[in-house]
């Protein structure tokens, strides 16, 4: 049955379906992009513990260093 012969029923039924299917469409974008956030996240998360681990080796070292200039002084 051609478009020009649909009646009201017809039309309305279309117009619900196409809603449904815009629905269904925006909901998987929005999972998709829910995906990609966590996976952000997650890198964020590794780059900060990396950034930490590399601050305390450097406070350990400076500690290490100034507790050596100290005892340089007491002798």
């Amino acid at each position: 049955m051609p478009i020009g012969q649909l009646g009201f029923e017809g039309i309305t039924l279309s117009i619900i379906i196409a809603t449904l299917a815009a629905i269904v469409y925006s909901l998987r974008v929005l999972v998709v992009l829910e995906r990609r956030i966590a996976r952000m996240d997650l890198n964020l998360e590794r780059m900060v513990e990396k950034v930490i681990f590399e601050e305390s080796k450097i406070e350990g070292a400076l500690h290490l260093n100034k507790k050596k200039k100290l005892k340089g002084r007491k002798r």
